[in-house]
């Protein structure tokens, strides 16, 4: 078992990957489409296209680490 942090109850590992699911979802869901629209406006196809791409890989991302929290929940790894 990982080490545990006596202020969540929870492993490590456990807590960074909750962190990390929050910093791209955050991304995600409140910042990227901003940024997509500027380039857009701006008429910058380039840097959409750029844009474009790294929100599609904090997707994969994303569910890498939805993946990863949904194993330790089905092999007992998540523990308070």
């Amino acid at each position: 078992m990982g080490v545990q942090s006596d202020k969540t109850k929870l492993d490590n590992s456990t807590y960074d990957i909750l962190v990390a699911l929050g910093i791209e979802a955050n991304f995600l869901h409140s910042t990227v489409d901003t940024y997509i629209s500027d380039a857009r406006k701006e008429n910058r196809d380039k840097l959409v296209e750029v844009w474009n791409i790294i929100k599609q890989d904090k997707e994969k991302h994303l569910q890498m680490l939805k993946d990863c929290l949904e194993t330790e929940v089905k092999e007992g790894e998540l523990k308070q």
